[in-house]
């Protein structure tokens, strides 16, 4: 059985986007008690759209309310699950058992899950929430490959595990740097990510002498974990039992929800149509490398020593710019196109969209919104162009920093 593949939906347009472009569920929070407060989120009357948007396809939503709960916010946590009564996600995500308490007393029928907030390291724990009624797991991302496998022999319930995106140096993701340096706690969704600063260190008789922190001879940034990327162990993952594959980043943009979800959805497909002969595609890796990412890493999953810490320094890797978005065809065969970074004639340019379409064109010049010709089109400009045959609304365009066009 193929996993289902599980998208971020950071808001509206991103929740859409992550279901055009192949992922079976998305998840996705509202403005209170998410671990990504500063996600944008959506509206009440937004998230009841959006269920229907992914119900109308046959896909699954699933609300992230996996904050801690602090004493005096109960009675916030039960009106807005009161609230959310008449609206049809398909579970809950949850870390914080208060919480849990919370859902089973007002809406005791709702699907729930549990977040990796919750750490789950072992079966006993599995059989634990298992018995709360729970229905599936967020294993924790300190987990080996053999752990998350031993877990599914001992119990019956789903398990999920993160496959791409940002990994936190704290255990779970339970971390207090954030609040102790800058007030914003990491367990409120406010993270304002203390761990990818620079660090030195300052001898007590050599006052404003700094010294980089270093680990070898290249020097490292010791709180500054890699991103994870685990395309190349699918069937890994599948053989262990895994029914779900999660992508990180209810905070990223928009093209990487877009250029990541398809390139997992093309390497479950290739494994669900020929699992005897499944094999990495190279432009898979080359997608990946394309959003913008810090060094790739397979996290705890396989005995590596140092895999989990970035081996230079915390800045982001990418290779291509997101600069418009296909947004519908003209009567005259032309495109109309949303700017999201300048672009101008004489540079080429690569469309993309779902199932791995894509192709090269050289941009030459655009109609702006009063007919007038333009050889640059600027951010949030809508205009009319010429684009590739095949291109198809909720395409994206994308111009690569370096010689790495195909």
């Amino acid at each position: 059985m193929v996993p289902e593949l599980l998208a971020p939906a950071g808001n509206l347009e991103k929740l859409e986007t992550a279901l055009r472009y192949g992922a079976d569920a998305v998840y996705c929070g509202v403005e209170q008690f998410s671990l990504r407060a500063q996600a944008g989120n959506l509206s009440m009357q937004e998230l009841s759209s959006a269920c229907e948007v992914a119900h109308f396809q046959g896909k699954r939503l699933y609300l992230t309310l996996n904050a801690f709960l602090r004493p005096g916010e109960e009675v916030a946590a039960r009106k807005l699950l009161e609230a959310l009564l008449s609206i049809s996600v398909d579970a809950y995500i949850v870390a914080d058992p208060g919480m849990l308490y919370l859902v089973r007393q007002v809406d005791p029928d709702r699907e729930v899950h549990l977040s990796t907030q919750a750490n789950t390291t072992n079966g006993l724990a599995a059989h634990f929430w298992q018995e709360q009624g729970v229905k599936r797991l967020n294993l924790a991302r300190e987990l080996r490959l053999q752990e998350v496998a031993a877990i599914r022999e001992s119990v019956d319930l789903e398990l999920e595990v993160f496959v791409h995106g940002a990994m936190c140096m704290a255990y779970s993701g339970r971390c207090l740097l954030s609040a102790g340096l800058s007030g914003r706690s990491a367990n409120h969704g406010t993270c304002s990510h203390p761990c990818r600063w620079k660090y030195s260190l300052q001898e007590e008789m050599r006052p404003g002498e700094f010294f980089p922190i270093e680990e070898d001879e290249r020097g490292t940034y010791i709180f500054n974990s890699r991103d994870l990327c685990l395309i190349d162990h699918l069937p890994d993952l599948i053989n262990a039992g895994v029914d779900s594959l999660k992508i990180e980043g209810r905070m990223k943009s928009l093209y990487y929800v877009a250029a990541v979800t398809r390139v997992y959805r093309a390497a479950l497909d290739a494994w669900r149509d020929d699992p005897d002969n499944y094999q990495v595609d190279p432009q898979w890796h080359r997608e990946l490398e394309a959003v913008s990412h810090r060094p790739y890493g397979t996290g705890f999953l396989f005995e590596h020593d140092h895999a989990f810490v970035t081996a230079e320094n915390s800045d982001y890797l990418r290779d291509c710019d997101f600069v418009g978005i296909v947004q519908e065809e003209a009567p005259d065969g032309a495109w109309q196109v949303g700017g999201r970074n300048r672009f101008k004639s004489g540079e080429r340019l690569e469309l993309i969209g779902p199932a791995m379409r894509q192709a090269e064109f050289v941009f030459t010049e655009a109609l702006s919104e009063r007919g007038e010709t333009i050889a640059t089109v600027q951010p949030n400009a809508v205009v009319r162009m010429a684009l590739p045959a095949g291109a198809q609304p909720g395409d994206m365009l994308r111009r690569w920093r370096s010689d790495k066009s195909v």
